[in-house]
């Protein structure tokens, strides 16, 4: 028997945290996620399902929603077209793909994301001001529960705003996480 260790996307067993003056760039491995997708004439039955499963309706085009699944926090986003990722804390939903599966049956598509994305969050007030330089995205605009595509440093990410002008999740491929890092420290160490 192999005794394996799991790491975190940017390699370490703790996550990586950041302090500069004005923000916090805190690297958050702890998460599960599962997409979700409707299937075609399915839309009705797809929303009457998710909200059995966790309360509430998926949000429109640009948004996100939490709620209370259980003890943890669940977060539903828009990712596309009758399109969503679900995230919630890995403890308690490890396997929210597979639960997911069981309470949506034929009506959406349902796939686990677990290992697919890391996420950093970045919280203070200079978290607008890096990702001004970081995005086209409007940050600065945004309130709590936006949620939107965007690139940074070319890599596609999703962006959510946690609490306006001070707290965000971004979301990139896991594979580039070290990428995203390193972007991010950059842009903190040269503006703030």
């Amino acid at each position: 028997m192999h005794d394996l260790v799991a790491l975190n996307a940017l390699g370490g067993s703790v996550a990586q945290i950041d302090e500069f003056d004005g923000v916090t760039i805190r690297e958050v491995p702890d998460v599960a996620y599962a997409s979700m997708a409707i299937r075609q004439n399915k839309e009705a039955a797809f929303l009457r399902a998710i909200k059995k499963m966790t309360g509430i309706a998926p949000p429109i085009p640009g948004q996100s929603v939490t709620t209370k699944s259980g003890k943890a926090a669940l977060t539903i986003f828009w990712i596309g077209q009758d399109q969503w990722m679900v995230e919630a804390p890995f403890s308690s939903h490890e396997n929210i793909a597979a639960d997911m599966v069981v309470a949506l049956g034929a009506t959406a598509s349902v796939t686990e994301q677990n290992d697919a994305w890391a996420r950093f969050d970045l919280d203070g007030p200079g978290s607008v001001s890096m990702l001004e330089r970081l995005s086209a995205t409007d940050s600065a605009g945004m309130t709590a529960g936006a949620a939107t595509r965007t690139s940074i440093e070319h890599l596609g990410c999703f962006l959510i705003c946690r609490k306006p002008s001070r707290n965000f999740s971004i979301l990139c491929p896991r594979s580039s996480a070290s990428s995203m890092h390193h972007a991010l420290v950059s842009i903190a160490k040269s503006c703030l």
